[in-house]
């Protein structure tokens, strides 16, 4: 029997990179899928699901409109009887712009969608999982939010706000038998940061990328997918309040010198 068998899942930015390895990974797990991207990717991740046999339904959405948030979530609802685990993954890197040049718009829109999108999937998944009196949730943070110079300005901020979100929400719902954590991505190999790695490659500089880690590489959307479904399994069960790097060591000590002392 899979991990999450039989379980109603939800997983916003489930478009590409890290949603989608995790939706393909949940469904392999038993999980019947309500998937979510403001892009049609999503219907290509429902493919993938669809022919390894898997249940899902696709949904293009916005994750940090609330109205969509609600919408999606009540549909999972409806289609399964129950919400057992929710993934509020999708997001925006917001580029790398210099202070003095950036605006309140550009802050205001990367919040909207990094912070304000893991806040709306809480908002509306907690009810039906404490009527039910289980459930798990997962936001998608960054080692950006536990270290400086990871990012940009406002990508740091936000992710550093779902860390806090986070640790403050698993006291809100203290006793209810809802537990809610954050997965913190380093570099992984997904279409957010493939600026970073098209560069590498004009420059010849590809096999330096992850060299800042122990494991000396960047990481791939199915080993944060991992993460996250250890985070929404019952395996997981005394995990909360946690935000749980997975970055091939980055964070244990940054900057990593590469010297072994």
């Amino acid at each position: 029997m899979g991990r999450l068998e039989g379980k109603s899942v939800i997983i916003t930015g489930a478009g590409s990179g890290i949603g989608r390895a995790a939706s393909v990974l949940f469904s392999k797990e038993g999980a019947k899928l309500v998937i979510v991207d403001k892009t049609d990717g999503v219907k290509e991740t429902a493919r993938l699901v669809s022919d390894a046999g898997g249940t899902v339904e696709a949904v293009m959405a916005d994750a940090g409109s609330e109205p969509d948030v609600k919408a999606f979530i009540d549909k999972a609802v409806a289609k399964y009887g129950r919400l057992d685990a929710i993934w509020a993954n999708a997001g925006v890197s917001g580029g790398l712009v210099p202070l003095a040049e950036q605006t309140v718009e550009h802050w205001q829109e990367v919040l909207r969608v990094n912070l304000i999108g893991p806040f709306l999937a809480i908002k509306h998944s907690m009810p039906h999982m404490i009527k039910q009196k289980s459930g798990s949730i997962v936001c998608t943070a960054s080692v950006a939010g536990l270290k400086a110079g990871a990012s940009g300005h406002p990508y740091g901020a936000s992710k550093a706000g779902v860390i806090s979100l986070v640790q403050t929400t698993a006291y809100s719902l203290s006793g209810t038998g809802v537990r809610i954590n954050a997965v913190c991505p380093g570099l992984i190999e997904t279409g957010m940061t493939k600026p970073v790695f098209d560069r590498a490659k004009e420059r010849g500089t590809q096999d330096k990328i992850g060299q800042l880690n122990p494991l000396k590489r960047a990481g791939q959307p199915h080993e944060l997918a991992a993460m996250g479904l250890f985070l929404a399994s019952d395996d997981a069960s005394y995990v909360n309040g946690q935000a749980i790097p997975v970055d091939g060591g980055l964070t244990a000590s940054m900057p990593y010198t590469g010297k072994p002392v």
